[in-house]
């Protein structure tokens, strides 16, 4: 009978499992806790603002509507990713990101840098009918959200709830957010926060 401490933890299923977690855990650990300390991971890059209540307001669409689902914010540092779409992904574009939306998935092409390429009329267009502009798309359209109104009393205390995790909004940021959004739609929003993303390193190579 064999007794070695390998053979008994192999048989006793409980301490087995036991076992696996401490090991899976302590790993765990080992990789994300440095993360914590890095200045590059937790600091803002030069340059950083939080988002406006309008982009904000569009950044919770975006969610609900599942953009993320097809496509990605992270721009992986390789030549083929940098020359089509910019400066890879850095962790610090990403600190007042509640949750972060980096994704792989690209049955669309990756947002990290669409800040600024197109106008404002372009992506009513695109979100009202996309093959208006890109016949190939499978991407429906969202012409709701130009009826949708944003309500403007949920900023607020929205805002607050960010600042409390360190997203640096201002009394007078919080102040002035109901009046940043009244009258807006959720398309109004939606593009507003499309426009914002990645503007901070888009003139870096």
């Amino acid at each position: 009978m064999d007794n070695s401490g390998h053979a008994i933890i192999e048989k006793n299923l409980g301490l087995l499992i036991v076992l696996i977690i401490v090991a899976i855990s302590f790993g765990g650990l080992v990789e994300i806790v440095p993360l914590f300390f890095q200045k590059s991971t937790t600091q803002p890059v030069t340059g950083l603002q939080p988002y406006t209540a309008l982009q904000l307001a569009g950044r919770d669409v975006y969610i609900r509507e599942g953009c993320n689902n097809c496509h990605s914010q992270m721009i992986r540092p390789f030549r083929a990713e940098t020359e089509r779409y910019g400066h890879y992904s850095v962790a610090g574009e990403f600190v007042y990101e509640h949750p972060f939306l980096w994704g792989s998935k690209r049955t669309g092409p990756d947002l990290a840098r669409v800040g600024g390429r197109y106008s404002d009329d372009w992506h009513r267009v695109h979100l009202t009918n996309p093959r208006d502009l890109v016949p190939e798309s499978n991407m429906p359209g969202y012409r709701w959200l130009a009826a949708a109104a944003i309500d403007p009393a949920e900023l607020p205390p929205k805002m607050r709830a960010l600042r409390t995790v360190g997203v640096p909004y201002t009394d007078e940021d919080i102040a002035k957010a109901a009046a940043g959004v009244k009258g807006k739609t959720e398309m109004d929003a939606l593009i507003a926060y499309l426009q914002s993303l990645g503007t901070v390193l888009r003139n870096v190579r």
